[in-house]
């Protein structure tokens, strides 16, 4: 499957593309060539209307459609219509201005006049864009002028003028080339190439639609309430319709467009890229070929869909992905990775288990590790009265009575990357290690607050936990991780978790339609409500704090909810009475200093925090003299081989010989081996109650 998300806004597909922008635009308005006809449909008026009213009954801001809001909804669109600031002038900006106070009627009254106006004067810029850049493409550029390309231009400032437009044009063109000429391309080829590439944008820029352009629009006016509510054109709910059901052959993957790349959003556990265990998030695909034929197709700039069409086919076929790895620039080295389509059923996503033994003291400690990569359920075989239906807590409790035959001392659930899945199976996991009680609380926007308890007696493991998070362990994951450290049962180790705590509802727009069965108004999903520990913090925004923190890559302030400006806050309400099992946190100290000791002779670790400054220090440009670009490529390679055959030098390992060696280094997972080693140091404690220690009641009903 090839998961679709809210940035499923096919448009922008043909809106992102390195071309330069050089047309004038007249200060009452802009003419178009002759492409499709964009303006609003009175069906977009009554769904604006729609929507509006929705938001305001429905929202759990409470929301207020008024002149504060009207002024986001503008940033918003223009951020969804050129993020990388690269298309509009700031005189296009100003001009904009008049609309800064006025959307919010607009809405109400299904106005969408100053929408098209606003994407009429950017199609025009693009359209022209496009043109100038093919004229670019008859003379080879001159790659020996020192000079370089700024390929992150989000937080930059509006282009003052055309002219300063165009230059920077002339380098995203000019870095384009280079990209391709990079992977052993003749100037010729890689004209070719890029025209091919331009002449398609160009194509789709002038098939552009009406609805595409209201559901852009309106996918802005949501985001301004929070991240996750989504507005679906009649089209994207037919093809939302198909991602829920899981009933298509894919890779297994959620994606999204970045500029005019298609970028690996998630890996959904499962599927065949994780299983194949190469894509990776934020890796952008580039091309698209079929089974063992060579022909790659060049897929950058295309519409999002368009490109899931071609990832997308039949069962146990092969689809080849030509891929430009995350963090990675432009021209940088690509791989092909070849992955054989199949289903994905969050049934198929079943937890596994394994062992690791750790020296102590001249002994092995035996921890056992539970890898859960989602909360499943099978749901329509529960409700038919199938008593064996599969569930993530069926089998980890099946997973922990094998582990406890093995005789394991400790227990590490790892929700690294487990974004999360059914609310019952959080609850009801929760309740192998805690005898029953309170697992997560539920506030509606009317200040409703439903109580969602663990109703077992009994459980399945009693000894010591630690559950492994990162910063991709979202909603269902949290309130597991939460209620574990709540109820002072176990500890969380790992990053800061994402900090999705909101609850969301999807509305039919079709069933308010006056006239049911000819109108087609498609779906809404709002946010109805927001989840809450049983301590009454809420999981949202802040998500779960680590007992014990290790190292990541991630840039919390650019991924996860925080990172969202429109997410919901954090706050809190009443806590819930709940028993207290142990205070596991007064022994995170000593925890922690016999860490640091370890970690400072580790080689691996050592090599993994070098990884991760290198990561956070990249520069965002590259150079456009191809002599300046090939060294840094090369300095870039030695230096992975050094830093490599350094750590295998502390192994006693033999070293490599070469920079493509590396490509046959198995990882090796730092982060899960030294949380084995931190519940070894637990078990030689004892410094956490064993679950049968509940000792007092926190807080009240």
């Amino acid at each position: 499957m090839t998961k679709m998300t809210r940035f499923y806004t096919p448009l922008l597909a043909a809106c992102f593309l390195a071309i330069p922008a050089t047309v004038l635009v007249p200060s009452t308005g802009v003419s178009l060539p002759q492409t499709s006809v964009l303006e609003p449909s009175p069906r977009h008026e009554k769904v604006s209307r729609l929507v509006t009213t929705l938001f305001e009954r429905s929202h759990y801001r409470n929301a207020r459609v008024d002149d504060a809001l009207s002024s986001k909804i503008l940033d918003r669109y223009l951020k969804a219509l050129d993020s990388n600031r690269l298309y509009l002038t700031a005189d296009d900006i100003d001009r904009f201005e008049k609309y800064r106070f006025s959307l919010d009627e607009a809405v109400k009254r299904g106005d969408m006049d100053p929408v098209f106006d606003i994407f009429r004067t950017y199609r025009v810029r693009l359209r022209n864009s496009i043109e100038n850049a093919l004229a670019q493409l008859d003379e080879e550029p001159d790659f020996t002028i020192d000079e370089r390309y700024y390929f992150d231009r989000s937080e930059a400032e509006w282009a003052k003028d055309e002219q300063e437009l165009r230059e920077l044009w002339r380098k995203r063109v000019k870095n384009d080339m280079l990209s391709l000429v990079l992977t052993n391309k003749e100037w010729t080829e890689a004209a070719d190439i890029l025209r091919k590439r331009y002449n398609r944008v160009l194509k789709r820029t002038d098939q552009l639609n009406s609805d595409e352009v209201f559901e852009t629009f309106m996918n802005s006016y949501a985001d301004t309430l929070d991240p996750h509510s989504n507005y679906f054109s009649p089209r994207n709910s037919e093809e939302y319709r198909i991602q829920m059901s899981l009933s298509y052959d894919g890779i297994g993957a959620s994606l999204q467009l970045t500029d005019d790349y298609v970028t690996v959003l998630d890996i959904i556990p499962g599927g065949p890229a994780s299983i194949d265990g190469q894509l990776k998030r934020q890796d952008r695909i580039t091309g698209v070929g079929q089974g063992d034929k060579p022909e790659i197709t060049d897929v950058v700039g295309w519409r999002l869909d368009d490109v899931v069409q071609l990832i997308r086919g039949p069962g146990g076929t092969v689809v080849r992905l030509q891929v430009l790895p995350g963090g990675a620039a432009p021209g940088d080295p690509e791989q092909v990775i070849e992955l054989r389509r199949d289903k994905v059923k969050l049934e198929a996503q079943a937890a596994q288990k394994s062992t690791i033994e750790v020296d102590r003291d001249g002994r092995k400690v035996p921890i056992g590790v539970i890898d859960i990569p989602s909360f499943y359920q099978d749901f329509q075989a529960k409700t038919s009265g199938d008593k064996n239906f599969t569930s993530t807590t069926r089998d980890v409790e099946r997973l922990i009575g094998e582990l406890r035959k093995d005789g394991i001392e400790g227990l590490v659930l790892d929700l690294r990357g487990n974004g999360g899945g059914h609310l019952s199976e959080a609850t009801a996991l929760s309740g192998l290690f805690i005898d029953n009680g309170p697992v997560v609380q539920l506030k509606d926007s009317s200040g409703r607050v439903e109580i969602l308890r663990d109703k077992q007696r009994g459980i399945a493991w009693d000894g010591p936990l630690v559950i492994l998070v990162d910063r991709f362990s979202a909603s269902a994951s949290e309130i597991l991780a939460a209620a574990i450290q709540d109820y002072g049962r176990g500890l969380v180790i790992g990053q800061r978790t994402y900090g999705k705590g909101s609850v969301q509802n999807l509305y039919d727009l079709n069933r308010y339609s006056a006239r049911p069965g000819q109108d087609d108004f498609g779906q809404l999903t709002v946010t109805i409500g927001k989840y809450y520990r049983v301590n009454g913090g809420s999981t949202q925004h802040r998500g779960v704090l680590p007992d014990i923190e290790l190292p990541s890559s991630v840039d919390v302030s650019k991924v996860g909810e925080s990172a969202r400006e429109t997410a919901l806050p954090w706050d809190e309400i009443a806590t819930t009475g709940y028993d207290l099992y142990g205070a596991p946190a007064q022994f995170v100290p000593s925890l922690i200093n016999r860490h640091s000791d370890r970690i400072d002779t580790d080689p691996d670790f050592r090599f993994l925090l070098d990884s991760i400054a290198h990561a956070n220090s990249e520069d965002r440009s590259v150079s456009l003299h191809r002599e300046a670009r090939e060294k840094e490529r090369e300095a870039e390679l030695m230096r992975r081989l050094e830093r490599e055959n350094e750590r295998r030098a502390a192994l006693n390992l033999e070293p490599l010989e070469k920079p493509e060696d590396l490509d046959e280094v198995e990882p090796v997972d730092v982060l899960l081996h030294e949380t084995a080693e931190i519940v070894a140091d637990i078990v030689a404690g004892p410094v956490i109650a064993r679950a049968d220690d509940a000792s007092k009641d926190v807080g009240t009903n």
